[in-house]
């Protein structure tokens, strides 16, 4: 996904969860210092450590709250660190738009001392998710080839190596494409599509062939027939894994 061309009003729609928060910052330890790279707008830094952010896309610093820092404009696979400069590195959700990921998973592991912690999606649990399993068959194609295997991650960052599976609260505040796996009429707003990546890399005609099947089948109760019960339940796992490499 270019940022700079559809990362406008990202910051509206993604905005942390605090549970999933608490696992990341969890994971950081007793970290003082923290790089996040493809820091975005922000979104899961932790207040109460000294961050330094590394973000490329103009329009994505340009939305980072005034209480943060700004972030500097640098690529993942050639950050402007010192080895083990930091006592921890992350990466939330932003792998997969690298350019080259194995080389930025080795410049996190090159510059933090300490843990380096990794949300990503789990791209053989993409199949059982409704969404795309039934309307968007084309981005699991895609995101197959943008999100690294977990265990290429776990490889590349060395270590001693954790993955964790996060489950997605029903009312989760970060509106990332799986978030919304028990509110579909969400995924019908033009607005909130706009700041998912999964949307921007289909094929032409595929989102509004996607929305249009979506909008029929909630309004003839055939999508509540199929995945209603998703409605009751308080959490749902779609593949959001938290690896957590730590030095040996």
């Amino acid at each position: 996904m270019n940022y700079d061309e559809h990362g406008h009003g990202y910051s509206i729609h993604r905005r942390p969860d605090p549970r999933i928060a608490s696992r990341i910052h969890a994971a950081l330890g007793d970290a003082r210092t923290v790089a996040n790279v493809g820091a975005g707008s922000g979104s899961y830094e932790p207040d109460d450590r000294y961050v330094l952010a590394f973000e490329p896309s103009q329009v994505m610093r340009a939305q980072r709250s005034p209480v943060l820092a700004p972030a500097i404009s640098a690529h993942a696979e050639s950050l402007p660190l010192d080895d083990q400069s930091v006592d921890a590195a992350m990466a939330i959700l932003t792998i997969h738009h690298w350019t080259a990921p194995v080389t930025g998973l080795k410049q996190l592991r090159r510059v933090a001392r300490g843990p380096v912690a990794v949300l990503t999606i789990d791209v053989t649990l993409l199949p059982s998710y409704w969404l795309l399993a039934e309307y968007l068959p084309e981005a699991i194609e895609i995101d197959r080839h943008c999100f690294p295997p977990i265990e290429l991650i776990t490889k590349t960052l060395g270590g001693t190596a954790s993955v964790e599976s996060i489950p997605i609260p029903s009312d989760c505040s970060d509106g990332f494409v799986e978030a919304y796996w028990g509110r579909p009429e969400a995924l019908l707003d033009d607005d909130i599509r706009s700041a998912q990546a999964t949307w921007k890399s289909l094929p032409a005609g595929v989102e509004s062939r996607a929305v249009s099947a979506l909008a029929a089948d909630l309004a003839s109760g055939r999508w509540d027939a199929l995945h209603g019960h998703l409605r009751e339940q308080s959490s749902y796992d779609a593949g959001l894994m938290l690896v957590v490499s730590r030095p040996p």
